[in-house]
């Protein structure tokens, strides 16, 4: 009797949690869309609101899958980066951006020695040399060794994510081009129509793809990192 409750304990367990993973991509999305919608409107209360829920989602949905650590520490330090951009201050931007370059870092680390194009790799260094040198000179002076250093990380993160794949490599890709908006409405340049908009849409969307690429690369039995970071892990003015 006692082996039957707990094997149906167990089973109702396991369902849960099924059904909790099944159900947090559509929330993400939900509330990705609630914020952008808050964009669009001019709520400024709705964006604070909606915005620091959309990486906790994707951790727990991630650490849910069986994400390697480092993955769910990478979203984390991103919601970090979220939460310190809300605030309008340069201190606060700086360490935001010193958030989101640690996630940079789990991420680059998750990516390990998969192969990657040259030619991309060239491509990307050709956009991160175009770009730093447009936005200097109108980057506040206090902004732009900590620009073109996070900058730098950036670009490497973004064409490093190619190795695992076209969700990963499009993450990277989008996480780049979100940044790149930040960076042109930080030196003062002409904006789109509701810059944020554009900004979260974007970086919602490259974060999503690149914890999908980094799941599907696990669950496939792809190599992810190697070392004692690996081993650890593998036991168990960046947005507005």
């Amino acid at each position: 009797m006692r082996e039957t409750r707990v094997r149906r304990d167990g089973g109702t367990g396991r369902g849960g949690r099924e059904r909790l993973v099944r159900l947090l991509p559509p929330l993400f999305a939900a509330v990705l869309a609630a914020d952008l919608l808050a964009l669009l409107a001019g709520s400024g209360v709705g964006h604070a609101v909606a915005k620091p829920l959309l990486m906790p989602l994707l951790a727990a949905y991630a650490a849910l899958r069986g994400a390697p650590r480092t993955l769910v520490a990478a979203l984390l330090f991103g919601w970090g980066g979220d939460v310190f951009l809300l605030l309008d201050a340069e201190w606060a931007f700086l360490v935001g951006m010193g958030s989101f370059a640690a996630g940079h870092v789990c991420y680059l680390s998750l990516f390990g020695r998969a192969r990657t194009s040259p030619l991309l790799g060239a491509g990307y260094g050709v956009a991160l040399v175009a770009v730093v040198l447009l936005l200097w000179p109108d980057l506040p002076a206090s902004l732009r060794i900590p620009v073109a250093g996070y900058s730098l990380l950036l670009t490497a993160m973004a064409y490093r994510a190619s190795g695992l794949g076209a969700a990963a490599g499009a993450g990277g890709a989008l996480f780049l081009l979100s940044d790149s908006l930040i960076a042109t409405g930080v030196a003062d340049w002409p904006q789109a129509p509701v810059p944020d908009f554009w900004i979260m849409l974007t970086y919602g969307a490259a974060q999503y793809l690149l914890a999908t690429g980094v799941l599907m690369s696990s669950s496939a039995g792809r190599p992810l990192p190697t070392g004692p970071a690996a081993a650890s892990s593998r036991g168990a003015r960046p947005r507005s």
